[in-house]
Formats: C-alpha cells, sequence, structure tokens
C-alpha cells in the first residue's frame, strides 16, 4: 500500500510540475480533458494517495 501510495503522489507531483513550467496536464491528456470522468479518477486516487502519505510521516522507521 505504501508503495502505491508513493506512486502515486510522484505521478501527482510530476504533473503539477509539468502544469507549472509547460502549462500541460498528463493526465488531462491521456484521459480525455480534466472534466472526463477518468480524469477525475485518477486527479481523486492522487489526492486519497497524498492524504495517505501524510501517516508516512508519523510512523516509526524500522531500524535494520
Amino acid at each position: 500500500m505504501d508503495r502505491i501510495a508513493l506512486l502515486l503522489v510522484i505521478i501527482g507531483a510530476l504533473n503539477w510540475g509539468l502544469i507549472g513550467l509547460f502549462q500541460f496536464d498528463v493526465v488531462a491528456a491521456l484521459f480525455g480533458g480534466q472534466a472526463a470522468w477518468l480524469s477525475r479518477i485518477v486527479y481523486a486516487l492522487v489526492g486519497l494517495a497524498g492524504l495517505y502519505a501524510i501517516t508516512l510521516l508519523f510512523r516509526e522507521r524500522a531500524t535494520t
């Protein structure tokens, strides 16, 4: 679960970087625009992954 959340957060961060630098939204380009239902699902999953990633900040690290 941690890796999936991290992957989605990375995808979201790269997408925001492209939006900021080049005004290009990869998710919208791939899935039919920002209002398309598939794009909205991707945006929602990235948002949920970001919320889940907050919990990673408060976990104890395993020392090996």
